[in-house]
């Protein structure tokens, strides 16, 4: 077998464009994941019996159901109900969706990590649930959780290949464009995969990075 990556490589552009698409959606989703988490996870651990349920439907519903069909309900399904979105904007909604519910169930165990006796503290000071939730728990849980958040993140700029299903032109969508051009498919996935490695590798350095910001007591005295 003889291997030929002049084609693949001519099209460098389109590939640049790929990759370019495939960071901002996943950034975008993280961002979207990360707020519909922390609302989820601060639902599920409501007195309230009732707030508790929706976030509860949310996560199993979205946990036990491929991200694809996901994908396919709001950009082909939703139409039928008068709501239509452009092939970007449904990405993001069913990848940040997707990636909320995840992020729910990882901030809700590291607010459940605390240990109790901080809680029970600020309440004999007499904090209000939501100065507690701010000041006691959010900054210890998110340093709890941090790795598991940071994987997440690096799974769902994976998961943005799906989206080219629906016509979003990221870097699996060039790569199809490409073989379709060169007729060959092996050159241009293995160009594509290496380009996701990476991304991978990247992405990884960033968030270790930030985690020095995010939670610096985490790095007191190392």
């Amino acid at each position: 077998m003889m291997f030929d990556f002049s084609g693949t490589f001519a099209r460098w552009p389109e590939l640049a464009w790929g990759a370019t698409t495939t960071i901002w959606l996943a950034i975008l989703s993280m961002m979207l994941g990360l707020l519909l988490g922390s609302l989820g996870a601060a639902a599920r651990l409501s007195r309230h019996g009732a707030l508790r349920l929706v976030p509860t439907v949310y996560v199993e519903t979205i946990r036990n159901t491929p991200l694809l069909v996901q994908i396919y309900i709001i950009y082909f399904g939703l139409p039928a109900a008068g709501i239509r979105f452009t092939p970007p904007v449904a990405a993001v909604l069913a990848l940040g969706i997707y990636t909320g519910a995840y992020a729910t169930e990882i901030l809700r165990s590291g607010i459940q990590s605390i240990p109790k006796g901080q809680l029970e503290a600020a309440r004999a000071l007499g904090l209000s649930r939501w100065r507690t939730l701010r000041n006691v728990e959010a900054g210890q849980a998110l340093a709890a959780v941090y790795p598991a958040l940071m994987s997440q993140f690096v799974l769902v700029m994976l998961a943005t290949s799906l989206v080219s299903a629906i016509s979003v032109t990221d870097l699996t969508a060039s790569a199809n464009n490409i073989q379709g051009l060169t007729f060959r498919s092996f050159e241009a996935y293995l160009v594509v995969a290496a380009i996701y490695l990476v991304l991978t590798f990247v992405l990884r350095s960033l968030l270790s990075g930030l985690e020095r910001v995010v939670c610096p007591f985490k790095f007191v005295g190392r």
